[in-house]
């Protein structure tokens, strides 16, 4: 079995320390940075994403693989910048102003980045103003609106109305999800698009970065 292949398998199986290891060696043998990441780290995360929108493996599997996931990604990172490997886009989640749950932002997160995607995470109880501020200054292609409580659904609109107010809803695709949230709700509010789970909206967002 290759390096990569290993690398892979461990990060599935959630072996952090296994995976650290692993994306040493595979850098002491001159494989570059970016093919560790896509072949090892991001090949084996895209399994776990898959599996977990089969239900074949549950959220404690998601987490620990991506802990393995980061663990491996935190050698790379300077060896990508070095090499000027690009991510594949740049986006910023957070949960809505009034709303402190964070479970289903934080799978996204991971997805996402389990897609090469880079992540800037605004937290919860984000008022929109926020949202709008890392867009601009960090120069996202995407933001993502989560909300678990129906009372707080309404803030995702006032996101949208505060890209408007900005003059950057051209420059911007907004993307919403939570349990309470639905396809005409994200219509309804004038948001982009609306996601029903985790790997799904890590795929929606690579498609609106590449767009």
């Amino acid at each position: 079995m290759s390096i990569l292949a290993e690398i892979s398998e461990n990060l599935q199986k959630g072996k952090a320390k296994i995976v650290k290891q692993l994306v040493e060696d595979a850098i002491n043998q001159g494989i570059s940075a970016k093919e560790i990441l896509e072949e090892g780290l991001l090949s084996g995360m895209g399994i776990i994403g898959e599996k977990f929108k089969n239900n074949e493996v549950y959220v404690p599997e998601v987490l620990i693989a991506a802990r393995a996931m980061n663990a491996g990604a935190a050698l790379l990172k300077p060896l990508l910048s070095e090499a000027g490997v690009v991510a594949n886009g740049k986006v910023c989640i957070g949960t809505v102003k009034g709303d402190l749950h964070d479970i289903g932002k934080n799978l996204v997160k991971m997805m996402m980045e389990g897609k090469g995607l880079e992540v800037i995470d605004l937290g919860t109880d984000v008022p929109p103003e926020k949202y709008v501020e890392a867009a601009v200054n960090e120069g996202c292609t995407v933001i993502c609106c989560s909300a678990l409580l129906t009372t707080t659904m309404g803030v995702m609109k006032d996101v949208v109305a505060a890209t408007e107010a900005a003059g950057i809803r051209d420059k911007v695709k907004i993307m919403v999800g939570g349990a309470p949230v639905t396809d005409a709700f994200c219509q309804q509010i004038g948001a982009d698009r609306y996601t029903p789970d985790a790997s799904t909206a890590a795929e929606v967002a690579i498609e609106l970065c590449k767009a």
